[in-house]
């Protein structure tokens, strides 16, 4: 369908929500509009919102999109102007906004991952193999010090909940670093990715040049495949954010990069909860003296647990048309996808 096909199409539903949403009055909530009407404002409201989900991504006219999300905006309003959102509006970020901004990036997250992962193996693989490598990196008492000793005591060095705060503070500043870097042209993001992978690939080299791999990733997993699972999520963002720029596709560079700094957003916002479930990991299950596959398979599930909500809720909002922007569409757009 062509979009003066689509238009000619939709137009009347179009007037008639704008009229009920004039009679209703702005800021007024339903008072002007009750009985079947108000049903039909509710049916017409959820109707233009799937419109603007597909206007949004099969025709891209900034002018029919301004309008409609201008539409849809007032009819929300209207709507749920008299009842408590702040639960509605949580539910519909948590299953639909945030899923939908990183699934729709996770092109950009496997690069992101890429850049993590590949320093960490190949610097961790290096000093694993080469003495004069590891001997470069620090005296002999201090990499001893730090394999028996430093390395995990760290994660028992302060009471749990002191801990998590401090890793969940220090996570969401190294998130934010790598999703903001990304706006200078995505370099900037890449090289903290890579640099964080080259760190935990000297922690890792050290341990497998003593023979305590083993013990190195029973201390690490727990809470560092949720960590890094969400690092590589938030740098993605960054690299997707600095990418607008390079190449805007068939939107002007302005309009790409507001696009994708809204969507990033909701990826920084959505990660606040994932950096604190590891950072919770980290403290209370990391440094506990359980048997390691205790510690690890906790670690598992949690990772395993995130991994599967976005990627069954972010294929659910794609097949509905959300592109993961703050305030896009409706819980009852979604809904319907979600049961068929």
């Amino acid at each position: 369908m062509d979009i003066d096909h689509f238009i000619a199409r939709h137009q009347p539903s179009w007037d008639r929500l704008e009229a009920l949403v004039g009679r209703a009055g702005t800021g007024a909530g339903l008072g002007g509009i009750a009985g079947a009407e108000l049903d039909e404002l509710v049916v017409l409201y959820q109707r233009t919102s799937t419109h603007l989900s597909q206007a949004r991504t099969t025709y891209r006219d900034p002018a029919l999109t301004g309008r409609l999300s201008q539409l849809v905006s007032r009819a929300g309003s209207v709507v749920y102007g008299t009842r408590p959102r702040s639960w509605r509006a949580f539910g519909q970020f948590a299953r639909v906004t945030f899923p939908a901004a990183v699934w729709s990036g996770r092109r950009f997250v496997a690069v992101a991952a890429l850049l993590l992962l590949v320093p960490a193996i190949a610097i961790g693989v290096w000093l694993g193999l080469s003495d004069r490598a590891v001997e470069a990196t620090a005296s002999e008492a201090a990499r001893q010090a730090y394999v028996e000793d430093d390395f995990e005591d760290y994660y028992s060095s302060q009471p749990a909940v002191d801990f998590a705060s401090q890793v969940f503070t220090n996570n969401v500043r190294v998130g934010i670093l790598a999703f903001a870097a990304g706006i200078l042209l995505c370099v900037p993001a890449a090289l903290i990715l890579a640099f964080n992978g080259a760190n935990l690939g000297v922690a890792g080299g050290l341990f497998a040049d003593a023979g305590e791999l083993g013990r190195f990733f029973g201390l690490i997993l727990p809470h560092g495949l949720l960590e890094l699972t969400a690092v590589a999520i938030a740098g993605g963002a960054g690299l997707r954010l600095g990418w607008s720029i390079v190449s805007p596709g068939d939107r002007p560079r302005a309009e790409a990069l507001a696009e994708e700094g809204r969507r990033s957003v909701t990826v920084v916002l959505g990660l606040v909860g994932a950096f604190l479930a590891a950072g919770l990991v980290e403290g209370f299950v990391t440094g506990r003296p359980w048997p390691t596959a205790v510690r690890v398979g906790i670690g598992v599930v949690v990772w395993a647990a995130f991994g599967l909500y976005v990627w069954h809720w972010g294929r659910v909002a794609e097949a509905a048309g959300y592109r993961g922007i703050l305030g896009e569409g409706d819980d009852a757009g979604w809904a319907r996808h979600a049961r068929g």
